[in-house]
């Protein structure tokens, strides 16, 4: 799994076909609800090339040290 970390006013760009989340409800936000994070797999959907990538750990670790940017829960252990 790969997860991406996008503003929230990009989420109308996301192609819910590309990608593991169904909707942008399903989507996880930060606390603030500026960004959220998209994960998929296989290769990079277009609207999300050039942005930066994420594996498993890495987005835990982010989830993890974001000084209370980030609400955490045990979905993504």
């Amino acid at each position: 799994m790969i997860y991406v970390i996008i503003n929230s006013s990009d989420v109308s760009s996301v192609n819910f076909s590309q990608v593991k989340q169904t909707s942008a409800e399903t989507m996880r936000y930060n606390s603030n609800g500026t960004k959220a994070i998209v994960k998929f797999e296989g290769d990079t959907p277009s609207f999300l090339s050039g942005k930066p990538q994420y594996s498993h750990s890495e987005i835990i670790s982010i989830l993890h040290d974001k000084n209370g940017e980030w609400y955490y829960t045990e979905e993504y252990e």
